[in-house]
């Protein structure tokens, strides 16, 4: 008996791994190797390629295709329809088919990916950053950051909770929750208060 639910029209190959908890939806394929955290769910018409990495409490909207590469670490929301790649250069008559031509993408913790977005291969999405929906994203992206637009470009800070915050000098304090941070070289930590 296994912990974890499967829809009966999803495929899931050998030597794949699921957490306990997790739900795979409708017509989605996972691929040989893949490994699902915990309580993570995969919506409908879903594709988790060979080798990819998902950490728990991950949900994957309907119609996201995960290539070999990418690694999302946990509470990790990508949005409906959006796009990772794995080759920046692709081309039909010159096939980039193998593990050493893919460029890895790495989401980190508590990062958001609105619908449609696109993240290109190779680039690293920091610890709760919010892609906004259409962005194409085709650098790394900070810790905390907004990203919005074709290409995406930092247009403001989010909290955890996912509001916009605002530095007066080098803090913010977030009006919803009121979780605080500092905005320190270039960087933005949550501040931990005693």
């Amino acid at each position: 008996m296994t912990d974890y639910f499967i829809h009966e029209s999803a495929y899931i190959d050998e030597g794949v791994k699921i957490g306990a908890g997790t739900r795979i939806w409708h017509f989605s394929h996972v691929s040989q190797n893949a490994s699902i955290g915990e309580k993570c769910s995969l919506g409908q018409n879903v594709f988790v390629a060979r080798q990819v990495r998902i950490g728990n409490n991950v949900k994957i909207q309907n119609n996201v295709s995960i290539y070999e590469g990418t690694t999302l670490e946990d509470f990790v929301f990508c949005g409906p329809s959006m796009v990772f790649t794995n080759v920046k250069t692709p081309r039909s008559a010159f096939p980039r088919n193998t593990s050493a031509d893919y460029l890895p993408t790495l989401v980190q913790y508590g990062a958001s990916i609105g619908a449609n977005a696109t993240i290109v291969c190779g680039i690293t999405i920091g610890r709760w950053a919010f892609i906004g929906a259409g962005a194409v994203v085709t650098k790394d992206v900070p810790a905390y950051a907004l990203m919005l637009g074709v290409p995406a470009r930092r247009v403001g800070w989010v909290c955890e909770c996912g509001e916009t915050i605002t530095f007066e000098g080098k803090t913010a304090t977030c009006a919803a929750c009121q979780r605080t941070y500092e905005h320190i070289d270039e960087e933005v930590i949550r501040r931990i208060d005693p």
